[in-house]
């Protein structure tokens, strides 16, 4: 890989207080009393993994924000097991919000309204992560079933391929929403442009697919949410390998609280085999691709979710190398002055300006740093943090950054950037 002049520079530890106050400063601005929304003004409500990232970064700062943060979004849940992806706590308006979603009209919906889509189960992590800096052994037990029952819902009425694989049925279940691995799916669908104009969604997302992603939801909804429906009829399902890789170490830190839980691990071991098993026979092809399930063949754009089953401490050592390789590569880390940007620079679908088709992220950039300490690579995790931390310093808690000159793009003051800022700095002074 290419060296970086500057990344190995001091930490400028005098800063780093402040920082984390900064940090702090934002998310109790961002907290409603019942959950945490992702940034002031443009997303008033709770979303899922986003809320899984905020209860990671407080564990060790404010343990009883973090649990609260995670039962919150527990409340959302459906009877199904499903983890919906916003759960709409406020009556702040938002598009889509419950009008569009109509969970009220279904059965196994919550009493609060949430939408009918589920996001990456971080949760399982979430949970381990929040007992290894807590040791709250009881509310281990107050959490594992919803997070037992998401995972059965995932195994049962998501694998759309019959391969141990969850299948995506939105963009938006991917946390990675304009993502261009997204591109063939939704170039299959049928062209629509509905009559309203969400003017800041147009100007955040230009030329984006936001119509379809609308006409997916409604479809999804006029079905009743039936999973026989994906199955049989939903015309975006994807196996995406970061979701999949996500719930896999999900899977196993369901295993390691089971004796806390009283519960047995040994289903949450053969799930993570089987999710490990069908991502690689499925998605490999030289690093890991999102497949298309309804075209029947992998999608060949190579984005950030490529290293998700990284976080699988199982994961084939050849099949590490290969990919860290492409990590380190001039596709992606090699070439760009901040890690790690969310396609692959040599695309012609990158953009480092637009939405999840270029710009680097905090959240994903912490999740490859667990990777790497998941694969005893500790000058990748340091390089991860250190980089992490200069573009937060240098632009603030941004929704994501440039990944060539380290400006930030997106929302100001965003909840998970300052989360997982704060277990970077907690890090990087070995607490």
């Amino acid at each position: 890989m290419a060296a970086h002049s500057g990344w190995m520079e001091a930490r400028p530890a005098v800063d780093d207080a402040a920082l984390g106050h900064e940090a702090l400063a934002v998310l109790e601005a961002n907290w409603t009393g019942s959950a945490t929304v992702p940034a002031p003004g443009l997303y008033p409500h709770q979303w899922s993994w986003d809320s899984a990232f905020v209860a990671m970064g407080l564990a060790r700062h404010r343990p009883d924000r973090s649990r609260a943060e995670l039962l919150s979004l527990l409340d959302g849940q459906w009877a199904t097991g499903m983890l919906p992806h916003i759960v709409f706590h406020t009556p702040e308006a938002y598009f889509p919000g419950p009008p569009v979603w109509r969970s009220h009209d279904h059965e196994a919906a919550p009493r609060v309204p949430t939408s009918g889509l589920t996001a990456p189960p971080l949760h399982g992590l979430a949970l381990w992560w929040i007992h290894r800096h807590t040791g709250d052994a009881g509310f281990v037990r107050r959490a594992y079933p919803a997070l037992a029952a998401q995972h059965r819902y995932l195994a049962t009425a998501r694998d759309l391929g019959g391969h141990g694989l969850a299948a995506i049925v939105h963009p938006w279940e991917s946390g990675m929403d304009d993502s261009p691995a997204w591109d063939p799916p939704l170039a299959a669908l049928p062209e629509v442009r509905y009559g309203y104009r969400n003017v800041e969604l147009a100007e955040r997302h230009p030329d984006s697919d936001h119509d379809r992603y609308v006409w997916l939801a409604l479809r999804y909804r006029n079905a009743g949410y039936r999973p026989e429906y994906l199955r049989d009829e939903h015309p975006f399902a994807v196996e995406c390998p970061l979701f999949n890789g996500i719930w896999l170490a999900s899977c196993q830190a369901l295993a390691e609280l089971a004796p806390v839980a009283g519960a047995d691990p040994v289903p949450h071991l053969e799930q993570a085999e089987r999710i490990r098993h069908a991502l690689l026979e499925r998605l490999w092809d030289g690093c890991f691709y999102a497949r298309d399930l309804r075209a029947g063949r992998l999608i060949p754009i190579c984005t950030v979710g490529a290293f998700g089953p990284l976080l699988d401490p199982g994961l084939p050592a050849d099949r590490v190398a290969a990919s860290v390789e492409v990590l380190e590569s001039a596709r992606f880390m090699g070439a760009t002055g901040y890690p790690v940007p969310s396609c692959e620079i040599r695309a012609a679908q990158f953009d480092r300006t637009r939405y999840w088709r270029g710009p680097s992220w905090v959240n994903t950039n912490w999740l490859l740093r667990q990777a790497a300490a998941v694969h005893g690579l500790p000058a990748l995790r340091e390089q991860l943090t250190i980089c992490t931390l200069r573009l937060v310093r240098q632009a603030g808690f941004r929704e994501c950054f440039d990944p060539f000159d380290g400006s930030g793009r997106g929302c100001r003051d965003f909840s998970w950037s300052a989360a997982l800022t704060l277990d970077l700095l907690a890090d990087s002074v070995g607490s």
